[in-house]
């Protein structure tokens, strides 16, 4: 089988990236609870947490920064030019906290629900 130049490399996990995509701003609020961070250390951390298999577009990323302020779940402040380039910074809210714990009920429930459905006798896994 002969791959497209424009394709990406296979993967030696097979995931479905559009199931993420979904949960992008549980994905940042996570990265969040840890410290404050700049919108291309998250990126970085969230790439390097899967190793390089997942990546969320920068254009993507900035825009869910914005609805996480505009929605309260995250603040942004600009950071002193003298570590660098002026970088806006991202803390995560209590609220913010919040809808996270809340989102990870959720996955964690749909997850179960998924996983039984996809065990069920008779299927093919």
């Amino acid at each position: 089988m002969v791959q497209n130049p424009s394709e990406s490399p296979p993967q030696s996990e097979p995931f479905a990236a559009d199931l993420l995509r979904g949960h992008t701003d549980t994905i940042v609020l996570g990265v969040l609870r840890g410290a404050e961070s700049y919108g291309f250390e998250i990126y970085k951390t969230i790439r390097d947490a899967t190793g390089g298999l997942y990546e969320i577009k920068e254009a993507t990323l900035y825009a869910t920064y914005r609805r996480l302020v505009k929605d309260g779940l995250v603040e942004a402040s600009w950071g002193d030019e003298t570590q660098g380039g002026r970088r806006k910074y991202y803390r995560i809210t209590d609220a913010g906290r919040a809808v996270y714990a809340k989102n990870v009920q959720s996955w964690t429930a749909t997850q179960r629900i998924i996983n039984t459905l996809l065990n069920v006798k008779g299927g093919t896994p």
